[in-house]
């Protein structure tokens, strides 16, 4: 529901869609039959799956005989906004009765393991309507994100949902902690050659080090749909490499003039690809349930829950080497990591509000750095945070001058394995229990993925993008 319906609503002044049907000019027949076919959830899986199928149906049609977005008079964008809200509210309270009977059928009782963007679509295949088809999906894609309905937010509802329910929620992280499907042959051939290159990412084992550099250099080593995969890959085979005990990550060199020659952690999501429509809702879920939390909890097995407690999966201890800046996702990382090591001129920042998006986890796990003051700060009023400083410092373990960063490297991974790798898995694990256990995780997560739909599609982020970062004349 848009804010000003929710308003109205709450002021008992909320328009009769009738009303607002006839003001668009929208058949009399097709608002007849959208209001017949509205029904209450009454609790029978199958009747409710099918009347709620019918409804959904209604309401793309009459969505469908609206002018693209971009062509609506006002009296046919406040229709269109109904019809959205009216859509949204039908399935999230179908899902909130129903979540389970739909989660085990799509999973068989929970003993098949489905990604998150293979089980959306699925959804849309046993309960048509409950999600959008790859086909709406990809009619908006080639658009510019302010000409976007947001058929994409159902697919942030119904991920919540799955995600508000302990089983099912569980189940679901599990699946995004294991290897992705191609990722076990790839750490074959990165176990017999130690290199490997997933353009978006490199490996290089050096001793019993796995050196991961992020690299994105002409956009300041960004993140967007072009590297999330090969993220992915890269932490999957330096978790899952025999012959490492450990992992560095640290940024490439950036092609950037202002930083030419110089290393740097990373500049957060690719706000231009953003406002251009080219992140997709998805990307934000797969990369926060997969390989950030890869890096948090280790690649998972399949007959365990990666519960810490009574699970068990293959992790590693993770160093972030901090060059020049870590910005929106990339201090996101940060906070995952067992030790960071900055150069004394690095800051870091999560600039949330002036994108208008939730950053990440940030909100779940900043406030165990710096206290609750400063992560609001930071995430509501843009605090940047220099590494060299009291606050910085309860991010970052060490500081050093930029031009010591290779040697201050090898020095820590020395002094975080020479006790042996075991202490310090075990530790990991230990730690998390008390700060972060799964089930902590999966509620937020269910959070998450509802707001940052909403949160992607709203006119504030357009408006944000275009105050703050000249968006309409980026390329």
């Amino acid at each position: 529901m848009t804010q000003e319906l929710m308003s109205q609503y709450l002021l008992n002044q909320e328009p009769s869609f009738a009303e607002l049907a006839s003001a668009a000019g929208l058949s009399g027949s097709l608002v007849s039959q959208w209001m017949q076919a509205k029904k209450p959830v009454n609790g029978d899986y199958q009747a409710d799956a099918a009347s709620h199928s019918l409804f959904w149906k209604r309401n793309g049609e009459l969505l469908a005989a609206l002018p693209e977005k971009t062509k609506r008079s006002e009296a046919e964008q406040k229709a269109a906004a109904a019809l959205l809200a009216a859509g949204r509210a039908s399935r999230d309270g179908f899902m909130a009765v129903h979540t389970q009977s739909i989660y085990d059928a799509l999973t068989q009782n929970r003993t098949q393991f489905h990604r998150v963007e293979d089980l959306v679509y699925a959804a849309e295949e046993l309960v048509p309507g409950l999600t959008p088809t790859r086909e709406a999906v990809a009619a908006e894609a080639g658009l510019l994100q302010s000409q976007k309905d947001g058929v994409e937010i159902d697919q942030g509802l119904f991920v919540s949902r799955v995600l508000a329910h302990s089983a099912c929620g569980e189940h679901l992280c599990h699946a995004m902690l294991l290897p992705r499907a191609e990722s076990r042959d790839l750490a074959h051939d990165f176990a017999k050659s130690g290199v490997a290159d997933f353009g978006s990412a490199r490996l290089e084992r050096k001793d019993r080090v796995v050196h991961l550099t992020w690299s994105n250099p002409r956009v300041l080593n960004a993140e967007d749909d072009t590297t999330m995969i090969g993220l992915e890959r890269a932490v999957d085979v330096a978790t899952l490499d025999p012959g490492s005990d450990i992992v560095v990550m640290r940024g490439d060199v950036t092609e950037n003039a202002k930083y030419r020659g110089r290393r740097m952690f990373g500049a957060g999501i690719n706000l231009t690809h953003l406002y251009q429509g080219k992140i997709p809702y998805l990307w934000f879920v797969i990369r926060d349930l997969g390989f950030v939390n890869k890096i948090m909890r280790g690649v998972a097995v399949p007959d365990r829950v990666p519960d810490d407690v009574n699970g068990y999966g293959i992790e590693k201890p993770w160093v972030a080497a901090l060059d020049t800046f870590a910005i929106g996702g990339h201090c996101q990382l940060l906070l995952c990591m067992d030790y960071v090591l900055a150069a004394s001129d690095a800051y870091m920042t999560l600039p949330a509000r002036k994108e208008g998006i939730v950053p990440g986890m940030a909100n779940l796990r900043l406030p165990r750095f710096v206290g609750d003051r400063i992560s609001r700060q930071a995430i509501q009023y843009e605090r940047r945070i220099d590494c060299d400083s009291p606050e910085g410092r309860m991010v970052c373990d060490e500081i050093v001058e930029t031009i010591e960063m290779d040697e201050a490297i090898g020095r820590v991974v020395s002094g975080l394995t020479n006790a042996g790798s075991v202490g310090a898995i075990g530790n990991r694990r230990a730690l998390r229990v008390g700060q972060e256990p799964l089930d902590l995780f999966r509620r937020y997560a269910a959070v998450y993925a509802r707001e940052q739909a909403y949160c992607h599609f709203s006119p504030a982020l357009i408006a944000n993008l275009e105050r703050n970062w000249d968006a309409k004349n980026r390329k």
